[in-house]
């Protein structure tokens, strides 16, 4: 038996950011056909690393998505 769509978002929305970011990229994952490559995989990890411990220093900040958006709106108005 399926769940009604409005039931499962409403189920969604209720979890955590972290749970829903998990569940994000599971779902994501769902959609690729092929493996990641690994060296790609490597990379980006190291990159991840890199921007969190620059966020960890202070060298840089977390950005809310929809203040980022109105930047570059403004920024092409």
């Amino acid at each position: 038996m399926s769940i009604p769509m409005e039931v499962l978002a409403a189920e969604v929305l209720a979890l955590s950011p972290d749970e829903r970011s998990q569940l994000l990229d599971r779902l994501l994952a769902s959609f690729d056909s092929e493996p990641l490559d690994p060296a790609w995989e490597s990379e980006w990890a190291d990159e991840v690393d890199r921007r969190e411990a620059a966020i960890s220093s202070g060298k840089s900040a977390w950005l809310a998505g929809d203040a980022v958006v109105a930047r570059l709106r403004a920024r092409s108005a």
